[in-house]
């Protein structure tokens, strides 16, 4: 019979579980990369026109808005921008309890695909709106909501791919480095963003946008979900091989009479003699009933972490929309480099998500982990004083923990041994936790500009009550 060289197979596992992690960082690199540009563009769609040369040939006479874009050309432009921002993060919070539902049934290679062709369409339309003269603040709010809403594609689906191919031995540290895709896709999205703002924003949107549709093409010829759909495409094939060499040799006639490949023959492809149950098995498990919402929100640890990712996320997001407008108010930076300034929080992210996944797997502690960093992340979010040290550590301090639950933590508790081999509660439980620290991300702004006007230092005390909220609910 058939059988293919045990070397061959644990090859070919291993280049897949690395091209797996690949892809993966790429998707949500593009994911990220698509939602950057808005925060470029902002401004460039209203900017101060009296320091800025008047075509003569311009029509209208209104001289200190004639270089704005409308409808944010007038004194409320801040509410405009900030409802444009809460249509994405609103609609994102939302749906994400959602997705999770959706990519529990779904096969993930085309969840992924359609979500990532979705978000290039609606990257694209948002751009659009500068060739097709569109100034209604209805409808980019409502591409922004929209885009909120198929973005929540990604998280889930990703995680739940990573976490099919990588056990939990290396887990930790593994996604600590995968999840740099977040900051590299910012980076990305600043520079690409950039390179349009001045000419022609429309391109700032669109190109991104056809980025991440063109990620989602390859998404769906190259990726694979997991080690067991490996197996079964391999499987696959041989059989076909098989069924293609005894046609050739018998005839039709005799094919049809027959069987060509009994269950325990082509099980013996794979397997070795006290290993003859394995793939057998696994067909069992491919079907087995996804778990329901109500499921998943039992499973110890689902609830804690999700809670402690809402402070957790509502810290992080606050610096993310508010840290460059704080640095050019108390250092007096310019715009441009209060932002490149800014970058050293997401600098500090980086090294504190490897940081985390490293300590939590040689401990076997997540929660643990996560609890010291939120305990030392509290009195250095208040110390604003000495800004380049503060972004760096607290950068690693609060998005340590944020990295931590959103990867490792929500896929050791998507294949919790309660769940007694069923497999298919991944996404769902991905989505809980995200969609749950998605309400922080939408909060944490929201307070912001509501308590900024009565002093950044009262901001700054909201941030430490959250880090603390986020610590206590994580025991």
């Amino acid at each position: 019979p058939l059988s293919l060289p045990p070397a061959l197979l644990l090859l070919s596992l291993s280049r897949y579980r690395g091209f797996t992690l690949f892809l993966t960082f790429l998707f949500y690199t593009s994911y990220h990369l698509s939602r950057k540009p808005i925060s470029i563009v902002k401004s460039q769609l209203h900017r101060n026109c009296s320091t800025l040369i008047r075509p003569p040939n311009l029509n209208g006479t209104d001289n200190e808005t004639w270089c704005d874009w409308a409808p944010f050309d007038k004194d409320n432009y801040q509410t405009l921008f900030g409802a444009v921002d809460n249509s994405f993060l609103v609609a994102y919070a939302i749906g994400m309890f959602f997705s999770g539902i959706f990519g529990e049934r779904v096969p993930l290679r085309y969840y992924l695909t359609i979500g990532m062709l979705l978000s290039g369409l609606f990257t694209c339309l948002f751009g659009l709106g500068f060739y097709l003269n569109i100034h209604s603040i209805w409808y980019y709010a409502f591409v922004q909501a929209m885009n909120g809403l198929v973005q929540t594609t990604g998280w889930p689906a990703v995680v739940a791919c990573v976490g099919n191919w990588f056990g939990k031995g290396k887990r930790g540290f593994i996604m600590g480095v995968w999840n740099s895709h977040t900051s590299v896709g910012n980076i990305l999205g600043s520079l690409i963003a950039g390179v349009f703002v001045s000419s022609a924003w429309g391109m700032s949107f669109i190109v991104p946008g056809i980025i991440i549709a063109s990620t989602g093409v390859l998404c769906f010829f190259f990726l694979v979900e997991s080690e067991s759909d490996l197996l079964a495409r391999i499987l696959k094939a041989s059989q076909t091989l098989v069924r293609t060499m005894l046609i050739a040799v018998y005839g039709q006639e005799d094919n049809e009479k027959e069987p060509l490949l009994q269950n325990s023959s082509s099980n013996e492809i794979f397997s070795s003699p006290g290993q003859s149950n394995s793939i057998s098995s696994e067909p069992a498990e491919e079907h087995t009933k996804a778990i329901s919402f109500c499921g998943a929100l039992r499973i110890p640890g689902v609830m804690e972490f999700s809670l402690c990712l809402l402070f957790a996320k509502l810290v992080s997001y606050t610096f993310l929309y508010w840290l460059p407008l704080y640095i050019a108010n108390v250092a007096h930076f310019d715009p441009k480099e209060a932002g490149d300034m800014s970058t050293l929080f997401d600098v500090g992210g980086i090294v504190g998500g490897i940081v985390a996944g490293l300590v939590s797997d040689q401990t076997g502690g997540r929660a643990s982990t996560c609890c010291v960093m939120l305990i030392l992340a509290a009195p250095m979010v208040s110390v604003h004083s000495h800004i380049t040290g503060m972004l760096l550590v607290c950068g690693a301090l609060v998005n340590g923990p944020y990295a931590l639950i959103t990867t490792a933590v929500s896929a050791d508790l998507g294949t919790h041994e309660s769940l007694r081999g069923n497999s298919r509660a991944l996404s769902t439980v991905t989505a809980i936790i995200d969609g749950t620290g998605s309400i922080g991300a939408a909060l944490g702004p929201l307070l912001a500009g509501l308590i900024s006007p009565t002093g950044w230092n009262n901001v700054f005390f909201m941030l430490v009550t959250a880090d603390i909220l986020a610590c206590l609910v994580s025991f």
